[in-house]
């Protein structure tokens, strides 16, 4: 069926109102002068439905459970993230206009604005999916769509094992940090898998415990009998009605969370949550964005600084709340392992610092200069 045929009957449906229905789309053909045969009159219902209720051309793409990621530059330029590296699909849209419909529709199903005067949004649709979408003029060219998928079951700790994330006998280190209750760190570029381990690590807390979660965007999905999560919202068209990350902290912690979980430590949340940890909250964990494991003391000092600590201050905070950082990373063949485990410290000016303890070594971690330590903290489990 021809984009211009399609068009027609978008536009009358449009007019006429109502689900297209393959006896709507048919009655809309038969408006054209078109006879269709069944065949082709369902598979115009479905594709029409698709794109008016559902995410048009990348509907199979969101329903492959292997795809991570789909990326829209163009309209004949649709990338999905199978978990190693992006990949050109053949899927296309008719035109610039049909990317432009599609992020506005979702971003409506989102309850979010998305024109000229707003060309951007950042958002979470109703199945967990999260929504990035920038108009043109300020994406040249077209609009960018990005789309990142959550799947509603978390990995298990063996099924990462399984994937190549975690290594061969590295489950017993995690095991073991999760028992022992230390506060960490999940430190990682964008896409290296952060939010994938902290589920599945939180998946191993005892079933009677109870673990709040606040996030910027409800990503996290811990298999856990006792999970109550918090999501930041954007103020309205009015500007009211904000809620930041700084907020929900200060609430997770009027609710007797056994486990405080940071979904990602951005902004002056960084103060509270150090607080929280300070204060008895053993075991609060959360992700941190970061080129490499002895980055995250600088990333938290830019955090904290900026949200008024002074860096002296910081980085006491720091030392007394955080035990770990586990780093990941995608290696050459885009696989997202964890690439080392490191223990943090104070240096002779009190400054803290981060010393590997565990790397990835050939077929499972090797100990580095940390490693005494961190076994220490893991009551001498793990190895």
């Amino acid at each position: 069926m021809s984009v211009e045929l399609l068009d027609g009957v978008r536009q009358w449906l449009a007019v006429s109102g109502g689900e297209p229905t393959p006896a709507r789309v048919a009655q809309a053909l038969r408006e054209q002068g078109r006879v269709l045969g069944d065949a082709e009159v369902l598979g115009a219902a479905d594709r029409l439905r698709s794109e008016l209720v559902g995410s048009g051309p990348l509907e199979p793409l969101l329903g492959d459970p292997s795809v991570t990621d789909v990326l829209v530059s163009a309209p004949d330029r649709v990338w999905v993230d199978r978990g190693g590296g992006l990949e050109l699909t053949g899927v296309a849209f008719s035109d610039a206009a049909a990317v432009r419909r599609l992020a506005q529709r979702l971003a409506a199903v989102a309850g979010r604005r998305l024109d000229d005067a707003r060309p951007w949004v950042d958002a979470r649709l109703p199945d967990g999916t999260r929504l990035h979408a920038v108009l043109p003029p300020v994406s040249v060219g077209c609009t960018c769509l990005s789309l990142r998928v959550v799947r509603p079951k978390a990995f298990t700790l063996d099924e990462l094992v399984a994937a190549g994330t975690v290594p061969p006998g590295g489950d017993r280190v995690l095991r073991a940090l999760m028992r022992a209750r230390l506060s960490f760190l999940v430190s990682g570029g964008t896409g290296t898998g952060k939010t994938t381990l902290l589920s599945a690590l939180l998946g191993l807390v005892g079933p009677g415990e109870r673990i709040v979660l606040a996030e910027d965007s409800a990503e996290l999905r811990p298999d856990h009998p006792h999970v109550v999560r918090l999501e930041s919202r954007p103020a309205n068209q009015e500007g009211a009605g904000l809620v930041t990350l700084e907020d929900l902290v200060r609430q997770a912690l009027r609710m007797r969370p056994d486990r405080l979980v940071v979904g990602e430590v951005r902004g002056a949340e960084v103060l509270d949550l150090l607080a929280a940890l300070n204060t008895g909250h053993e075991g609060g964990c959360g992700t941190v964005h970061a080129n490499a494991a002895s980055g995250v003391p600088a990333r938290l000092e830019a955090l904290g600084t900026a949200a008024g600590l002074d860096r002296a201050a910081l980085h006491s905070q720091v030392a007394a709340a955080l035990s770990v950082v586990l780093h990941l990373v995608r290696d050459g063949s885009g696989r997202r392992r964890i690439a080392e485990v490191h223990v943090l410290e104070r240096d002779p000016a009190g400054l803290v610092r981060t010393v590997p303890a565990l790397r990835w070594g050939a077929e499972a971690f090797v100990q580095e200069t940390g490693w005494v330590r961190l076994r220490e903290l893991l009551g001498g489990e793990g190895a």
